[in-house]
């Protein structure tokens, strides 16, 4: 069986810098047209102009015969301004904002510490610039389950926020639960979505503790029940035009992940279009799986689509045990088993 798609396009993506970079990227070039990056470096992407420059280095980083195209983003802080705000959107490179809540994940510690108190100002700048709000919705208080932070958050801070700003563009992030199915449902269509990864479409809570202790299975937000995986299935597989995908790809050498204090990430860039496919066949959505790769991304933030076509067959094939560069080893998503769909270039 082959399919013939759109060229997808990844709204979620860490590619980190330098030597990690040049090492991850050509995977992600393979197959994705355009990728919204994360800003979440050391230091952090905090203004249109380190953006820029980072867009420089990816962009000398990107193979010779490939079309893929950066957006970059900005990384709200506490002290981000109105004017770094205009200034991102005439930059004509930066496609969203975004808000990383302090401590929530990897490299957030320069993260929000109060939305509403200190940074109202520049999501009306934000409405005024069409640029939408990218949000990693998890609370982190630490006296919340860690399983409830999501729906904490949306309760607490997303609910508030659309009722305060109703004409800001927000994307929720790798989404996780039935809640944040419910609640982006809820909301006015064109101006609130969901981004949905390929771990928490086919993996549950159990898949960080089968067998042993699963670092490469962690992420954050965290793997939830069986029950809250069925619910983003089913609404990613339904064919709103809310829910697009984002991988949230996030490479980590292996000796940061297999260590007493691993680092919360799931390096899925050579598998996620495998996954996809898997999920909306078993779901007998095939026919809706373009729009959910290709169109609703571009739709939600007024791009083109792609015009280039890529190919889905349905051949088995093995995933790599790891991938060996200078700098050391990265684990992938389901390292050493056996997929049954494969992304070609059309």
């Amino acid at each position: 069986m082959e399919l013939t798609i759109t060229q997808p396009d990844d709204w979620h993506l860490h590619l980190r810098d330098g030597a990690l970079l040049e090492a991850v990227l050509p995977h992600s070039a393979r197959h994705f047209g355009r990728a919204i990056v994360m800003p979440n470096l050391k230091p952090p992407v905090t203004t249109t102009a380190s953006a820029v420059s980072y867009r420089e280095s990816i962009l000398k980083a990107i193979p010779k015969d490939s079309n893929f195209n950066p957006l970059m983003t900005l990384y709200l802080t506490d002290m981000t301004s109105r004017e770094e705000i205009k200034l991102a959107k005439k930059s004509g490179h930066v496609y969203g904002v975004k808000l990383y809540p302090a401590g929530a994940t990897t490299n957030s510690q320069d993260g929000v510490t109060d939305l509403f108190g200190k940074c109202f100002s520049v999501l009306e700048e934000m409405v005024e610039q069409d640029l939408p709000l990218l949000v990693h919705g998890e609370v982190t208080n630490p006296e919340v389950d860690i399983f409830d932070r999501e729906k904490v958050y949306i309760e607490t801070i997303l609910e508030p926020l659309v009722q305060r700003l109703p004409q800001l563009k927000v994307v929720m992030e790798h989404i996780t639960t039935m809640d944040a199915v419910k609640f982006v449902e809820s909301c006015k269509e064109g101006y609130v979505a969901a981004t949905v990864t390929p771990q928490h479409l086919i993996l549950n809570r159990n898949a960080l503790f089968q067998g042993g202790l699963q670092p490469h299975n962690y992420c954050l937000p965290v793997l939830k029940r069986e029950i809250h995986r069925q619910a983003i299935v089913s609404a990613v597989t339904s064919g709103s035009k809310r829910f697009f995908l984002g991988t949230d790809s996030a490479p980590h050498d292996k000796r940061k992940k297999e260590c007493a204090c691993g680092c919360a990430g799931i390096y899925n860039s050579l598998v996620a279009l495998s996954i996809y496919a898997k999920v909306f066949e078993e779901a007998g959505a095939l026919d809706k799986l373009e729009a959910f790769t290709s169109f609703n991304g571009p739709d939600f933030y007024g791009l083109p689509r792609n015009k280039l076509k890529i190919k889905l067959r349905k051949a088995p094939w093995r995933v790599p045990e790891s991938l060996s560069f200078s700098f050391g080893e990265i684990v992938p998503m389901f390292a050493g088993e056996t997929l049954e769909w494969e992304a070609l270039l059309n």
